[in-house]
């Protein structure tokens, strides 16, 4: 397979066109924002744990029956997904409270959500991602009715999956963001996995090992998402 031009360049990773107009080629880059872009680094080797626990939890999603865009991984860095037509939402599932639903609720960071809770985002950088609920994604005709619903079931089961399979890796699924798209008629997650994507604490001493460290100047930022990397993939 051929890459060919640059598709877009967001925040963490590189797309191109490939010689298979089905296919694209996701690159992911070692850079790492916060704030809404407004904090900027670099992490060595940050786009290879990306790429690889990406790979690793889309595989496993798939075995449970949820279709995503993941094709091939073909480096350290890059894989083939699927060209799929983006829905512009972000999904945020959470299980424990932190950042800005314990900022905006007024609970304790930690409180756990009990059943967990579902946010929509409409994908809009210029406005920092408005939160929306369904009515407000059936108005802005981000989905059909349809989709919405299988949005939000696919959401719950893939947060079902994550956690069976992060705890046996000594890690709290705190929460995690995704995006869905539209493949041969098909809603499919189309999203990174990964500790810039998730909120992850270590089951016994619930010490952060995802971007909070960035986020909050907490140090070790590279050493953490090689534990994770460790802990869950090799």
């Amino acid at each position: 397979m051929q890459k060919r031009s640059l598709r877009y360049e967001g925040k963490a990773k590189r797309m191109f066109e490939t010689d298979d107009p089905d296919l694209l080629i996701i690159d992911y880059k070692d850079d790492i924002t916060a704030c809404d872009g407004k904090k900027k680094g670099i992490i060595k080797d940050k786009g290879i744990v990306n790429n690889r626990m990406t790979n690793y939890m889309l595989r496993i999603i798939e075995q449970n029956g949820i279709p995503t865009h993941y094709v091939q991984e073909i480096s350290d860095r890059e894989t083939v997904v699927k060209k799929a037509e983006i829905v512009p939402m972000e999904v945020i599932v959470r299980n424990i409270a932190a950042g800005s639903i314990a900022r905006r609720l007024g609970i304790p960071e930690g409180y756990e959500l009990l059943p967990p809770t579902l946010e929509f985002h409409f994908k809009d950088d210029r406005r920092n991602n408005p939160w929306i609920n369904e009515h407000y994604a059936l108005t802005l005709g981000i989905g059909t009715p349809e989709e919405i619903k299988t949005i939000t079931d696919y959401a719950f089961r893939i947060n079902e999956v994550m956690i069976g399979e992060l705890i046996k890796a000594g890690i709290k699924l705190v929460d995690f963001k995704v995006e869905f798209g539209r493949y041969e008629g098909e809603i499919i997650l189309v999203d990174e996995i990964s500790p810039d994507t998730c909120r992850l604490w270590d089951a016994q001493t619930n010490e952060k090992l995802d971007r909070d460290r960035f986020r909050y100047d907490m140090g070790n930022v590279e050493a953490v998402y090689e534990e994770v990397y460790r802990r869950l993939v090799l």
